[in-house]
């Protein structure tokens, strides 16, 4: 059944209009975006179809091009589409902290650097540069290690600092696993880097880890003081 002929409060794009985006589940966003479907399966079940191929949203959405583009019903126009959609959510979310102190908007800056670390296939470190005020200045991928582990030199940390002038900034890095939990090393490499950075006068907020679901804060779960 083509899904005109769903009742109109079942169709995915009159629900998102009465109820809002949050209404949907997976497969209708998915769908939305797909706007058709293929011979014998509606959008709803393609996009069905799609997130059981690719085992959920995140890895449909992270998919390396070819990958993408080797499944029915997508083609390198809706490739292009969806890679434009993620890049606009990253520069919204961006403008969102951009605005204020991040220290006013600690879960949308966890939002962002999740947005920026999250799709990263190998183990990845980057710093949220901050000004006086704490407004970010800019956020960078410093460092790309393997699936579990990444060398963080905190010379070349200082040197951005630096370099970008900044008086503060935010520790981040992804745990490809999911698993957002902080291991010794990570507590070990974050207090030498607050050491390293504290000779040249700026201050480490926070350490964010990203995996699945909320990433985690080291000062919220008091590994360490900011």
């Amino acid at each position: 059944m083509s899904i005109r002929d769903w009742p109109a409060a079942e169709r995915p794009r009159e629900k998102l209009l009465e109820r809002g985006a949050a209404s949907l589940s997976d497969a209708e966003l998915l769908a939305v975006f797909l706007r058709t479907g293929v011979a014998g399966k509606s959008a709803v079940d393609l996009a069905r179809h799609l997130l059981e191929k690719f085992g959920g949203l995140r890895q449909l959405l992270e998919a390396d091009m070819p990958i993408f583009l080797a499944e029915m019903g997508l083609g390198p126009a809706k490739y292009t589409q969806l890679q434009a959609v993620m890049e606009i959510g990253r520069r919204h979310l961006a403008e969102t902290i951009a605005r204020d102190s991040v220290i006013q908007s600690p879960r949308a800056v966890r939002r962002y650097l999740k947005s920026m670390l999250r799709h990263e296939q190998s183990e990845a470190f980057g710093c949220l540069f901050l000004d006086t005020k704490h407004r970010p200045l800019g956020f960078e991928v410093l460092f790309r290690g393997t699936i579990d582990s990444a060398s963080v030199y905190p010379r070349e940390v200082v040197r951005r600092s630096l370099a970008k002038n900044a008086a503060a900034l935010i520790l981040c890095h992804n745990h490809p696993s999911g698993i957002p939990e902080p291991s010794q090393a990570d507590l070990h490499m974050t207090l030498r880097l607050k050491d390293a950075l504290s000779l040249v006068e700026v201050r480490v907020l926070d350490h964010i880890i990203v995996g699945d679901g909320e990433p985690l804060s080291m000062v919220e779960q008091g590994w360490f003081a900011a």
